[in-house]
């Protein structure tokens, strides 16, 4: 992790039959995307907006996931996120993502 810069994960994925649904890669980029961009006391945040999401395969149980975020521009509170999802096979899911991060009203 390169604070106010971006990060990198890795995830195992485990669970029931269905595999790993779409909207848990967008939830996880959202998550590695806000702890990157938060800054020291810094506490909440949340998804503003899914401005592009692109799933090219599905995700089966046993997969082993890299999910990427980059803060790709920050203005105050608000960060465009630019996030990628890779597994063994190649692409998974790339997506903008727009994060409010900070303290909650």
């Amino acid at each position: 992790m390169e604070p106010g810069v971006g990060a990198t994960a890795r995830v195992q994925v485990t669970g029931s039959s269905g595999g790993y649904p779409p909207i848990l890669l967008v939830e996880s980029v959202a998550q590695l995307g806000g702890i990157a961009a938060a800054r020291e006391g810094d506490g909440g945040g949340f998804l503003a907006a899914i401005d592009r999401a692109e799933f090219r395969a599905p995700v089966s149980n046993g997969a082993t996931l890299t999910i990427t975020a980059r803060i790709a521009k920050s203005f105050g509170p608000l960060h465009l996120v630019e996030g990628e999802v890779t597994s063994g096979e190649g692409t998974v899911a790339t997506m903008t993502l727009t994060l409010k991060v900070g303290p909650l009203p």
